[in-house]
C-alpha cells in the first residue's frame, strides 16, 4: 500500500467506529475498502487513491469491552477540500463489520496547515524574542556606550600616592573626594570632573595636601564604612563639606539624580564631626542642615554662617500650642519631600497647602495670606521668617534646624530632630 508522509498530509479524516461485536483491525481496513469500492468513481477509488499517495496509510484502533468494539480510525489525505471531505462521508455509509452491525462517524476533518501555522507563529514569536534580545544597538546607546568609555579613559592618576582621578582635578578649585576608583568613574560619567579615590581605608598624603589648598566635599557610601571614613578624613585632613549615598548604596551605583541630590544636601565638615562624635556607634548619620550644591570655583559660596547673638527678649509666660499626632506627621512627610528643593510649603488650619513658594519669598508670601496656620521650608528658622510668622498669627514654622530659640517667640518652632 503506498503511504503518504506526514509533511506532504494537508487533511487528516478523523473517524469514531462503534461496532456491536468483537472484530479486529484487519476486520475493520476490509470493510472499509470493501464497502467503498465503486461507490466514488474511478477517481475517488480508495484503493487507487493509497496507490498513488493520495491518501495515506489508514491507522485503526479499536478496544472491546463487554463484547462491543470501539475505537477510531485516522486517514490522512492530500486531495483538496471537496474531495477529502467525499471520502469522509463515505465512510459513514460502512453499517457491518465482519458479522456485527457498526456505526462510523466522522468527526473531524483536521487542517493540518492550520496546526502547522500556528507552530510557525508561536516558533517565529520565540525567534522574535530572541532576536529583540540579542539585537544590535540603535545609535544613541552605540553613542552613549562610546562617550562612557572615553570618559573612563580620561581618568589619570593624581599625586605621589597615584591615586585615581578626574581630569579637572588640578584645575577645579573645590573637588570631590570619593572613596574607589569606581566611584570615579561613575561621577566621571555623570559628568562630575573633578572627583578623587582615596583608594583605600588609610587617608592617604596626597589627599591630604590637596584639602589644604582646595574646597573639599567628601562624598561616600551609606554604610558604617562610610562613616568611618568621614571620621578619618576629618580628624587628618581639612573636609569643608560632607554627604553620603543614601542608605545602603554606594557611590558607584548612584544615577546622575541620586548624584545631585546627595550633593545638594551635604554638611559642613564640622558639623559632621559633631554627629559623629555625639552617637559614634550609628550607623547612619542624619544629615539635617542642608545647603545647595554649587560647582562654581568661588569660594565665598562655601563660608560657614556665623551664628549671631539672639535680638529677642525672652518670652517664657507665652502660652503654646500643643501639636497634634496628626500635624507632627503631615509635617515630617512635607519636611522630607522638601528636601533638597529650597522650597516652602504654606498650610492652613487643616493642613491643606494654600501656596508653594521658594525659602527666599516665604516672608512676602505671609503679608498676603491671611490665614496661614503653618510653614514648612527647607532651611533653617532665621529671625526674619520667625518675625514674619508672628506678623502673620502663624501657629507653627517647622525647618531643618533653628537659629532662634524657642523661648524667644510665640510661634511655634519645629525641626527635623524634633518631628523624628
Amino acid at each position: 500500500m503506498g503511504k503518504i508522509s506526514p509533511v506532504t498530509a494537508k487533511y487528516i479524516i478523523h473517524t469514531n467506529i462503534d461496532i456491536e461485536g468483537v472484530v479486529d483491525r484487519p476486520d475493520v481496513i476490509g470493510a472499509i475498502f470493501g464497502q467503498t469500492e465503486g461507490l466514488l468513481g474511478a477517481d475517488l477509488e480508495l484503493r487507487e487513491l493509497q496507490k498513488s499517495g493520495r491518501i495515506g496509510r489508514i491507522e485503526v484502533n479499536t478496544e472491546t469491552r463487554t463484547g462491543k468494539t470501539k475505537g477510531t480510525i485516522i486517514i490522512p489525505s492530500s486531495l483538496d477540500k471537496a474531495e477529502t471531505s467525499i471520502v469522509g462521508a463515505a465512510l459513514e455509509i460502512i453499517q457491518r463489520i465482519g458479522p456485527c452491525n457498526a456505526k462510523l462517524e466522522v468527526t473531524n476533518i483536521e487542517d493540518v496547515r492550520i496546526s502547522k501555522r500556528s507552530m510557525v507563529i508561536e516558533r517565529a514569536k520565540e525567534l522574535l524574542k530572541k532576536m529583540m534580545e540579542n539585537t544590535m544597538p540603535d545609535s544613541q546607546e552605540l553613542a552613549d556606550e562610546v562617550s562612557a568609555s572615553v570618559r573612563v579613559m580620561e581618568i589619570v592618576e593624581y599625586g605621589k600616592d597615584r591615586l585615581p582621578a578626574g581630569p579637572a582635578i588640578d584645575e577645579s578649585d573645590e573637588i570631590i573626594v570619593v572613596e574607589g576608583r569606581a566611584d570615579v568613574i561613575n561621577l566621571l560619567k555623570h559628568g562630575f570632573k573633578n572627583a578623587i579615590a582615596i583608594n583605600g581605608t588609610s587617608v592617604p598624603e596626597t589627599i591630604v595636601e590637596i584639602c589644604g589648598k582646595k574646597v573639599v566635599t567628601a562624598f561616600v557610601d551609606g554604610d558604617r564604612g562610610g562613616n568611618l571614613i568621614i571620621k578619618e578624613l576629618t580628624t587628618v585632613a581639612d573636609i569643608d563639606f560632607v554627604t553620603k549615598a543614601p542608605d545602603g548604596k554606594e557611590v558607584e551605583e548612584l544615577a546622575k539624580k541620586e548624584i545631585h541630590k546627595a550633593l545638594r544636601s551635604r554638611i559642613s565638615g564640622e558639623q559632621a564631626k559633631l554627629e559623629l562624635s555625639r552617637e559614634p556607634e550609628r550607623t547612619s548619620m542624619e544629615f539635617v542642615k542642608r545647603q545647595p550644591y554649587s560647582q562654581s570655583h568661588h569660594s565665598q559660596q562655601f563660608q560657614r554662617p556665623m551664628h549671631r547673638q539672639p535680638s529677642y527678649q525672652p518670652a517664657p509666660n507665652i502660652r503654646r500650642v500643643q501639636i497634634s499626632n496628626e500635624e507632627k506627621g503631615a509635617f515630617k512627610s512635607m519636611l522630607e519631600d522638601l528636601i533638597g528643593t529650597r522650597g516652602a510649603e504654606i498650610l492652613d488650619s487643616k493642613l491643606s497647602v494654600l501656596g508653594k513658594v521658594p525659602i527666599s519669598e516665604v516672608q512676602t508670601a505671609l503679608k498676603s495670606i491671611s490665614n496661614a496656620h503653618a510653614v514648612v521650608f527647607d532651611g533653617s528658622i532665621e529671625r526674619e521668617i520667625v518675625k514674619a510668622a508672628e506678623e502673620s498669627n502663624v501657629k507653627f514654622l517647622v525647618g531643618m534646624d533653628s537659629k532662634v530659640r524657642q523661648n524667644e517667640t510665640r510661634v511655634n518652632l519645629l525641626t527635623v530632630g524634633e518631628l523624628s
